[in-house]
């Protein structure tokens, strides 16, 4: 197999570049898969290497060829100018957020973002002087009423976490840029392969690796990828706080890396079979859901985005809680849970009202995330089948 230089791979199509990217099977004994470094100490040649960090690695925090083979993979995919590695995509949120903040700056936070994002600024960032102001997820280029001398980074999520509000990036980003304030972009929903964060004007682009990158359900995983501005920054502030992925964590997502791809169309697939279908249902109020036609945020999305991914949220017809037990708890295929993105299909009721300041939550009746796993479409709409009927019975 002949050996592909790093920009040669950065001309090949996305799906290429995820079979290849950082990885090089002559430099491991022509093994398909980079080797699982465990390891913590790095033994130097010689004294004066040791004292001067002239070896390529130092320490097991401060990386090894594992850890450089998926962030080059990553780097790859989207066009950034560096990536680190952190072990949860909510340390990937403040990871990214701690870079680029100081005491005495001023955050603005989309109201409708993750809420453990919400939860940090509020109970941690708060305590070391850095005010966080939530606006409103629809306000594009207006967020410029809301910057202050001191605003230093303004954070977005496309589409937003529960809500699906979908945000106008490149407006809110040109805003952003004018008044030195960083550009901060939650992108796990559509992953670099379905948005070009950096192309619309984003400085740290943030996915919680958890989710499509692993793809399995099985390990803990977050990642931050930044422009050439934001890179040095971030690249400090990574190591200053000892932020490290352990190997065989590394190694899941980057085995899931491999197969993003054509996961992700699936996903994409039968999310929007089944959405189509819920539209149609008579129990069912709306489908938040941006690369629907109709949906508010459709014109965007359309705009700006190449595809969407599996989660979308319903708002039902009004009803007690019983009937949204009698919906969710028999249902076959949908497991009740708070994560996403892995192979099987998820279901959770939710309601932002308690924590929305900006703007009000009120859809009208209660509201249900899914996410739409590879199972078998028609399996999974007769399973939605079935427990419509039931939450039909327990409204009366």
């Amino acid at each position: 197999m002949k050996k592909i230089s790093k920009d040669e791979i950065a001309t090949f199509g996305e799906n290429t570049r995820l079979v290849i990217g950082g990885r090089e099977p002559s430099d491991y004994h022509g093994f398909v898969n980079p080797p699982v470094y465990h390891g913590s100490t790095v033994l130097a040649p010689t004294t004066k290497d040791l004292i001067n960090h002239t070896p390529r690695y130092s320490y097991g925090r401060r990386g090894n060829p594992t850890s450089d083979a998926l962030e080059e993979a990553l780097k790859t995919l989207d066009g950034s100018a560096g990536v680190v590695l952190c072990p949860s995509g909510l340390s990937a949120v403040s990871t990214a957020l701690l870079s680029c903040l100081s005491a005495g700056d001023h955050l603005l936070m989309v109201d409708s973002t993750y809420q453990p994002t919400r939860q940090f600024c509020d109970r941690v960032l708060s305590r070391f002087g850095i005010d966080t102001t939530y606006y409103d997820p629809l306000i594009g280029a207006g967020i410029e009423t809301l910057i202050r001398p001191n605003t230093k980074a303004v954070y977005l999520e496309a589409p937003g976490s529960q809500s699906f509000e979908m945000q106008d990036v490149p407006a809110i980003a040109e805003v952003a840029h004018r008044h030195g304030a960083a550009v901060l972009l939650d992108n796990t929903w559509a992953t670099p392969l379905f948005f070009d964060a950096f192309v619309h004007g984003v400085d740290l682009s943030i996915q919680a690796g958890t989710k499509y990158i692993v793809g399995h359900s099985d390990a803990m995983f977050g990642v931050v990828s930044a422009s050439r501005k934001a890179w040095p920054a971030l690249k400090s502030f990574h190591g200053d706080a000892g932020q490290c992925v352990a190997p065989d964590d590394i190694y899941l997502a980057m085995r899931g890396l491999r197969t993003m791809g054509v996961r992700l169309r699936q996903h994409q697939e039968s999310a929007l079979r089944v959405a189509k279908w819920l539209s149609k249902r008579p129990e069912v109020q709306r489908v938040l859901h941006p690369a629907l036609e109709g949906d508010p945020g459709h014109t965007i999305w359309k705009r700006d985005f190449k595809g969407s991914s599996g989660l979308f949220s319903i708002v039902l017809q009004p009803a007690p809680m019983e009937a949204i037990g009698a919906f969710l708890d028999d249902l076959k295929f949908f497991g009740l849970g708070y994560s996403w993105g892995g192979y099987e299909s998820l279901a959770l009721p939710f309601d932002c009202s308690s924590y929305r300041s900006a703007t009000s939550w009120d859809p009208g009746g209660p509201c249900v995330r899914l996410h739409i796993g590879l199972e078998d479409v028609a399996d999974l709409i007769g399973d939605l089948d079935a427990g419509l009927a039931r939450f039909r019975a327990a409204r009366g």
